[in-house]
């Protein structure tokens, strides 16, 4: 094992998660959600506390793994999550609900994120996460940007996806990361900055006018 595995495997192993976020992480992995990782969840709780977060959107609900670890760094945020598969709805509101997330603070939209991203209002949140439909990333945080405050964030998970690095990798999803990588970086409009834990987590902060 090379010392950047090593230390990878380290860091994967140092996160401990809250029980109540590695059930509903069993039962993501039983319907095929892909839930993102612990040293990711624990990241974007960092995030929502360092931001003292109190509106936050989700595009990809899941089985409420990133809602649940949201929560855990803004306590008194509200959530709203977008999914269009009603069973992985089910499951997140059964995991808010065993995690006792009082009901006013999550908000479930059913439907296609590029159908309801539209109607959203602009500048009203202070965090987006997006994980959904790898295919559609680059439109996905195009919106997320729009709907995020000045000095808001936009996180993206599995952004390095274990074939980002690889040039000769040229698949559409792979694709469409790195460039959302490489046009992020050199963007005024945000702050960027990548972390390589787990699946990789790509956080923009929005530079204020």
């Amino acid at each position: 094992m090379s010392e950047h595995d090593a230390i990878a495997r380290f860091a994967r192993e140092t996160v401990v998660e809250p029980d109540h976020i590695a059930r509903a992480r069993l039962h993501a992995l039983e319907l095929g959600a892909a839930p993102i990782s612990a040293g990711v969840g624990a990241q974007c709780a960092v995030i929502a506390a360092a931001t003292a977060a109190r509106s936050i959107i989700e595009i990809g609900t899941g089985a409420g793994v990133s809602g649940l670890w949201l929560l855990r760094g803004a306590p008194k945020a509200v959530l709203t999550t977008i999914d269009y598969e009603p069973e992985h709805l089910a499951a997140a509101r059964q995991a808010f609900t065993q995690a006792r997330v009082p009901s006013s603070r999550v908000r479930f939209i059913t439907g296609r994120a590029a159908d309801v991203l539209p109607r959203m209002n602009e500048a009203s949140y202070d965090i987006v996460l997006v994980d959904a439909d790898p295919e559609n990333v680059i439109p996905y945080v195009e919106h997320g940007l729009r709907l995020a405050r000045a000095g808001g964030t936009v996180l993206v998970p599995r952004v390095l996806n274990g074939r980002v690095a690889d040039p000769v990798q040229r698949d559409a999803v792979t694709s469409a990361y790195r460039t959302l990588l490489q046009e992020t970086q050199g963007s005024a409009a945000v702050i960027p900055a990548l972390s390589t834990i787990g699946e990789g987590l790509l956080q923009l902060t929005t530079v204020a006018e």
